[in-house]
């Protein structure tokens, strides 16, 4: 996308008060793509770290699951993706029209 125009070009009929991004603002740092992928790259490192010291910590854990290896970051994950699935499932219930409070 050239760097004059802002997404809502591509939808004009959502978010009209948000303002265009002007052709002379400074580019952040996050509008580049390698910037993002240095943020992603260094979650797997730590992630990759954090797991490999994981046989080195002594735990403390109530029940014998909770002394596998890997088992935090197993359940973290799990935890994570079922919360997406629940948050899906709960915008079908809660979801309103799109014109919903708009003045009639």
């Amino acid at each position: 996308m050239p760097a004059d125009r802002h997404y809502t070009d591509r939808h004009p009929d959502i978010l009209d008060d948000v303002p265009m991004k002007e052709a002379d603002e400074p580019k952040r740092w996050l509008d580049e793509k390698r910037n993002v992928n240095k943020i992603v790259y260094a979650v797997f490192i730590i992630s990759g770290i954090l797991l490999a010291i994981d046989p080195l910590v002594h735990k403390h854990g109530y029940f014998e699951i909770e002394h596998w290896f890997g088992f935090y970051g197993i359940y973290g994950f799990v935890g994570c993706v079922f919360l997406v699935l629940a948050a899906k499932e709960l915008r079908r219930l809660v979801m309103r029209r799109e014109d919903y409070y708009d003045d009639r």
